[in-house]
């Protein structure tokens, strides 16, 4: 049958008559080489439908997953870097911020937001790799400053989701000041009693780490994420060493004692928010204990 033979031989499609698959319909993992549709792809929130690898993804794709019905109130979404060094590389900073905000659609590397999540009030920052690699500038520091504070204003638990290759070498201390900077408002928001979740994506590295991604109650990461200050390849040219398999990956990191626990991102949400309700059963339970009756002693 010609459905399945071809009945006529030497046909030749002109070459402007040939149509290309278009870009971005197909995605294929990095880890075991599976092809799947986009589509299916971002269904499965972005992880491999075969071998869930969990490919990367920026603060609008988790703003979609936590929030409900990705309803959310985005906090000084307008705020942006100045130049208080007057750095230039290969360009000048301004231009480089500028050229990354219009490719993007970004104003700067961390996005903060706050809403309902299963119904309980939180607050979230999210860093975005795609803004100069997720480095860590005034404006990062800032952010994620006021987002700590309006935690406290309003109550609610404060969740970091980060991202980053560490401090922006354009800022210079002005970057490395933030690390203070948010440690210290973590600090109060821990004065508080405020629960403080950390999440950490791939990658995660340099001051970022070495700040508020390692400070909370809560360490959490993806599976496969890496994690350290340093990247491993700088490791082993300063130790001279081979480096242990796996080393920095997020299953490494766990074994070690520095995370709580791995959550897949297809269970985030249910996980994050039975981890809330127990912190506040948990609160309410230590509220309506009975206080133990002083005892004086015999003078």
């Amino acid at each position: 049958m010609p459905w399945f033979k071809r009945a006529e031989k030497g046909i030749i499609t002109p070459t402007e008559q040939k149509k290309e698959t278009p870009d971005g319909l197909w995605y294929k993992c990095p880890s075991c080489k599976t092809v799947a549709s986009m589509a299916e792809h971002r269904k499965n929130m972005s992880t491999c439908v075969k071998c869930n690898y969990h490919d990367r993804i920026g603060s609008k794709e988790y703003f979609a997953i936590l929030f409900d019905d990705n309803a959310f109130t985005e906090l000084d979404e307008n705020l942006t870097s100045g130049n208080p060094l007057d750095f230039v590389d290969t360009k000048p900073y301004p231009n480089r911020i500028a050229a990354t905000q219009k490719s993007t659609g970004l104003k700067d590397a961390v996005r903060t937001a706050y809403g309902k999540m299963n119904g309980q009030e939180i607050t979230i920052a999210c860093m975005d790799f795609n803004f100069i690699g997720g480095s860590m500038g005034s404006v990062v520091g800032e952010k994620i400053a006021r987002a700590i504070d309006h935690a406290r204003e309003t109550r609610t638990p404060f969740m970091m989701i980060s991202k980053s290759g560490g401090a922006r070498m354009m800022e210079a201390g002005f970057s490395l000041m933030q690390m203070a900077k948010t440690s210290a408002k973590l600090a109060l928001l821990a004065e508080e009693k405020l629960p403080y979740i950390s999440m950490l994506t791939d990658p995660t590295t340099g001051g970022v780490t070495a700040s508020y991604a390692m400070l909370g109650d809560f360490n959490i990461a993806e599976p496969g994420a890496l994690i350290g200050f340093a990247g491993p390849r700088v490791i082993k040219e300063t130790i001279g060493k081979d480096l242990p398999k796996g080393f920095q990956s997020a299953e490494f990191v766990l074994e070690h004692g520095f995370l709580d626990f791995i959550v897949d991102r297809k269970e985030l949400k249910s996980k994050l928010s039975d981890l809330l309700s127990m912190i506040v059963e948990d609160k309410a339970n230590s509220s309506t204990k009975p206080k133990a009756a002083k005892t004086s002693k015999a003078s």
